[in-house]
């Protein structure tokens, strides 16, 4: 899977830029939103049965009403069984970034991408219990619920050197980042045990739970990435899964039945057509350039940066943390009115102004000093290029320190200046992967089978986490199984 983009990305790393952006659902949106003031979040008590816009912003809701509808029964049961039943809400959001997360108004959302390596019910739902103990157990009472998704599946959080945030204009004030996430040890196993709990009240096998933390293990080694995972966020301690598979027996030998559900088939077969890692209509990366078939756009990105794409932007890392490279949508009015309220939510001060063509667009650069958020930070420098095109007014935002801005500014300039209209039939024609539940023909093993159904033999290993199985294991003749595909 191409790991050089993540759709996943929102707020908060890039200082009082992003946070304007809440509300937006589609990467279509970029051509329309025009920066506004961020709000200051108010405190909320724990009633999160609507998903939060924020988090909805950043990721998009996944469009498939029966795993909406199985996430929201199997929630409401746990809800009903847990030890502080509440208003709470359920969610599968639309990222291919392995994860589930719990916000502390209630609310807790699961990605489709974790969706995916799920091979059963009773996996999906320790997972499921798990994050509703977080939120019974009141583990983040005191994180504000947009504080918590700024560190969620972001790269930043790892390419972003705390003390360069700190003199890019303030970001390690602004973004709380992973460590929010990574809950304590008590805290981990606490919420481990309600799992466990949760799920066996309602009649699943909570011993799959811990199978299913080492198929995410595999995928973590396999990729070699440092890329924010459900375990990453999630610290998994070297015997999680030997006490989990303990808590689970004993769970079973208290709840007062002998049968458990699994619900193998049944869950597969739901997920049939799931769209699998990036889906290149909302944008990739290839060859160090941005493509984005539906709107039909191209750009380069700086070479080596991390990149990380969302609904509202889509945004470029240099890897020490040193510089930031931003695009998204400046409205749909004219330059001058776009740049006028780009630069008042960015907070520029003594910036200049200068209207240009950039690439045969019509374009406005600007450029000025972010206002430092603390005494103790140190305001970024900014170039913000916005290109007139048709009735879209996008934005490349450049920022570093002052002292470092020159070294970039190079980069900003470039990516702006390679911004053109997207023309290549392959590239306008992309599609993405689905997960497509296939039935064993025969008594044969999982690499005979892949093979059989045209998975290339590189693709075994990625195929085989997926199916939380080894390339030699066998399957029965029937055995259903998952292979990814267009």
């Amino acid at each position: 899977m191409n790991t050089s983009v993540f759709r996943s990305l929102r707020a908060g790393a890039l200082l009082s830029l992003l946070l304007p952006l809440a509300g937006s659902s589609s990467l279509t949106d970029w051509a329309t939103r025009v920066p506004a003031a961020p709000a200051v979040p108010a405190a909320r008590p724990l009633q999160g049965a609507k998903p939060d816009p924020a988090v909805i912003a950043q990721f998009g809701l996944y469009n498939s009403s029966s795993l909406q509808s199985l996430i929201n029964a199997k929630g409401k049961q746990m809800t009903a069984v847990s030890d502080r039943p509440g208003d709470y809400g359920f969610t599968v959001v639309d990222s291919p970034i392995i994860n589930a997360f719990a916000t502390p108004d209630g609310h807790v959302y699961f990605t489709r991408g974790i969706m995916a390596y799920f091979n059963d019910e009773a996996q999906f739902a320790g997972v499921l219990g798990h994050e509703l103990g977080h939120i019974t157990a009141q583990h983040g009472k005191k994180q504000q619920t947009r504080s918590t998704i700024a560190g969620i599946g972001m790269i930043l959080g790892s390419v972003l050197a705390p003390k360069v945030m700190q003199s890019v204009g303030g970001v390690a004030q602004q973004v709380v980042g992973l460590g929010m996430l990574k809950y304590g040890r008590d805290d981990e196993n606490e919420a481990d045990g309600l799992g466990v709990k949760y799920s066996t009240k309602i009649g699943y096998d909570a011993s799959h739970m811990a199978d299913f933390f080492q198929t995410l293990q595999r995928t973590e080694e396999q990729s070699g990435s440092s890329i924010p995972t459900f375990l990453s966020t999630h610290p998994n301690s070297a015997d999680r899964y030997t006490r989990v598979k303990g808590l689970a027996a004993q769970a079973k030998q208290s709840a007062g039945r002998s049968t458990f559900a699994v619900n193998r088939n049944q869950y597969l077969k739901s997920i049939e057509g799931l769209t699998y890692g990036e889906d290149p209509r909302q944008g990739f990366v290839e060859n160090s350039v941005f493509y984005h078939p539906d709107l039909k756009f191209r750009f380069p990105i700086p070479s080596g940066w991390k990149s990380q794409n969302s609904p509202e932007q889509f945004q470029m890392a240099e890897p020490n943390g040193k510089a930031l490279l931003v695009f998204l949508g400046a409205g749909n009015g004219t330059l001058d009115a776009a740049a006028q309220s780009l630069a008042k939510s960015i907070g520029l001060q003594s910036a200049q102004a200068q209207k240009t063509t950039i690439n045969g667009f019509p374009a406005m650069v600007i450029e000025g000093d972010q206002a430092a958020s603390d005494q103790q930070s140190t305001p970024a420098h900014v170039l913000a290029q916005l290109i007139q095109d048709g009735q879209s007014v996008y934005a490349f935002v450049g920022l570093a320190a002052a002292s470092t801005f020159s070294t970039y500014a190079p980069q900003f300039q470039r990516a702006a200046q390679g911004y053109a209209r997207l023309t290549e039939t392959s590239k306008l024609n992309r599609q993405p992967e689905h997960i497509r539940i296939k039935a064993a023909a025969s008594n044969t093993t999982l690499a005979s089978a892949l093979a059989a159904n045209g998975i290339p033999s590189k693709r075994y290993e990625e195929m085989a986490i997926l199916n939380g199985m080894k390339t030699t294991d066998q399957l029965p003749k029937g055995t259903l199984f998952k292979i990814a595909g267009k």
